[in-house]
């Protein structure tokens, strides 16, 4: 059975925080005051954004102390807790785990596997049988401690600043777009009775999306590419079972994603975003539909 794992992120990279919110990194300052504000903090300004003290004061320019708070640097809507999905996404994983430790025949009714049995006049179960749900459950499935622990801490390091940065809607697509892409890749080039589970394709496109978003706000790159290329390293380490194509499926998704999230203009955003999601899901469906008419 092929593994998914991905490493956890370390605070090796300095990133600061809100004056307002300690516990919030964030990449924004007050173009007044030069002070970092978290996205729940930001008050749009006619140029950049200003605190809250800076427009109650008026000393920016003129807006009330009622001004429209901004979106985030994605075009999301701010969210009182910026980790809210991120938590959720955790809470279902762990579910799973312990359902899966409790009822260990569920293991099989959830991981992604392309067909079985191949053998002749003999219904085939699994993705080319019809059983498309096996590309979404097998993101929520874990069989063993350390590979839910991995996963879910890089989710947490991950996913938090992701989600504050762009915006409920877009993460979640992000997430399941690179889940889906892993998935895909994963049914593609593997042996039709390979199992694979795991988060490690979303994880893989939170990574991505992460170094895409630090790139974006002029970040030190290095402790996130140094972090990759240890993932990646054990990613194709002989001998440790892991899906590499689940990997590099959701990283090259997440990369293409978190792109079009963070760089597409102000006056086109939601066709660019959105867009380039619908983009990567037609080649994922295109994939599992090649997929599908060579095992069928």
């Amino acid at each position: 059975m092929d593994d998914q794992a991905a490493g956890s992120p370390q605070d090796a990279h300095s990133v600061p925080v809100c004056y307002r919110h300690p516990d919030r990194e964030t990449g924004i300052r007050c173009t007044r005051c030069e002070r970092p504000i978290c996205p729940e903090c930001m008050v749009n300004a006619s140029v950049g954004f200003q605190c809250p003290e800076c427009v109650r004061t008026g000393s920016g320019t003129g807006h009330a102390p009622t001004a429209a708070m901004p979106r985030t640097i994605a075009g999301g809507t701010i969210a009182a807790d910026p980790r809210l999905l991120t938590k959720i996404l955790i809470g279902i994983n762990l579910a799973v785990f312990i359902a899966v430790q409790v009822h260990e025949s569920l293991l099989n009714d959830l991981v992604l596997f392309g067909a079985w049995p191949l053998a002749p006049y003999t219904p085939i179960q699994g993705v080319a049988g019809g059983e498309w749900y096996r590309m979404v459950t097998s993101m929520f499935t874990h069989q063993e401690i350390w590979h839910i622990a991995f996963n879910m801490l890089s989710l947490w390091w991950l996913g938090g600043p992701l989600e504050a940065a762009l915006g409920r809607v877009r993460y979640l697509a992000l997430y399941f777009i690179s889940g889906l892409a892993g998935s895909a890749l994963a049914y593609l080039l593997t042996s039709p009775d390979t199992s694979t589970l795991g988060a490690s394709g979303a994880i893989f496109g939170l990574f991505g999306a992460t170094a895409v978003l630090m790139r974006r706000l002029d970040y030190d790159m290095r402790p996130i590419i140094a972090l990759l290329v240890i993932n990646l390293i054990f990613t194709f380490s002989p001998g440790l079972n892991i899906s590499w194509q689940a990997h590099i499926g959701g990283l090259v998704a997440g990369v293409a994603v978190g792109y079009a999230m963070v760089h597409a203009p102000r006056e086109r955003r939601a066709l660019v975003q959105y867009g380039t999601c619908a983009l990567v899901l037609a080649v994922v469906v295109l994939l599992t539909l090649v997929r599908t008419a060579q095992l069928s």
